[in-house]
């Protein structure tokens, strides 16, 4: 950490990304994503803005057994459910036919379809958690790896800061390139997930710039 950042870094931030940093994926530099104003911001403080958590879908918050049965992956559920507590919003940026829709929203219809059907969860997947922040390939050539989903997440996301997890090095490492913060789900000896406390303390980083607020979960 520089001393510049270091200066401008409210204590009691610095330590809690001290306290995490070593389990994380070191993926963008501190004014790779800007925040937001206090007043206006997902997850305000008085220092800081906002974040944005954007998550892989399939075997990152969700698994596919064998019978092909979907459930929650471990830990998803409560990870989730952490993330709202905190007023923290979330999106999706996967991989689905194109052919799926015309629009997100159309194929993103089709994914919770394809999903609750053969969902055999205890509870129901958290759709409503993700609202229309689903980003999905328009086309074949937008699928991931290509940089295009995120680009399109990063701009919803209004300047706030933009988190991204997958269980996936190349995506980790693709969203990382492209200004996220970015987590490698799943690891031995690590936390299954990026923790929650760590995603809510980016929010307060000093702001660079100021943007319209996301909507958050209800």
């Amino acid at each position: 950490m520089n001393a510049i950042f270091a200066r401008k870094t409210p204590r009691r931030i610095l330590l809690v990304l001290g306290s995490v940093a070593a389990l994380t994926v070191p993926a963008a530099t501190a004014g790779a994503a800007a925040g937001q104003s206090p007043d206006a911001a997902g997850n305000a403080s008085p220092r800081g803005g906002c974040v944005v958590a954007y998550f892989d879908l399939g075997e990152t918050l969700v698994h596919t057994a064998e019978d092909n049965s979907v459930r929650y992956m471990p830990r998803a559920e409560a990870h989730l459910r952490a993330l709202r507590a905190r007023h923290i919003p979330v999106g999706l940026i996967t991989n689905v036919p194109s052919s799926w829709g015309a629009t997100d929203a159309e194929r993103a219809a089709k994914l919770k379809e394809a999903v609750n059907q053969d969902w055999k969860g205890s509870k129901p997947f958290a759709w409503t958690d993700f609202g229309d922040r689903i980003f999905t390939p328009r086309t074949e050539a937008e699928r991931k790896p290509a940089p295009a989903l995120w680009e399109r997440a990063k701009k919803a996301a209004g300047g706030c800061r933009v988190v991204y997890q997958a269980e996936t090095a190349d995506e980790v490492a693709a969203g990382g390139s492209l200004g996220y913060f970015a987590y490698q789900t799943g690891r031995d000896g690590r936390p299954a997930y990026l923790p929650a406390p760590f995603i809510a303390a980016l929010a307060q980083l000093p702001a660079t710039t100021t943007a319209a607020r996301p909507s958050e979960p209800q």
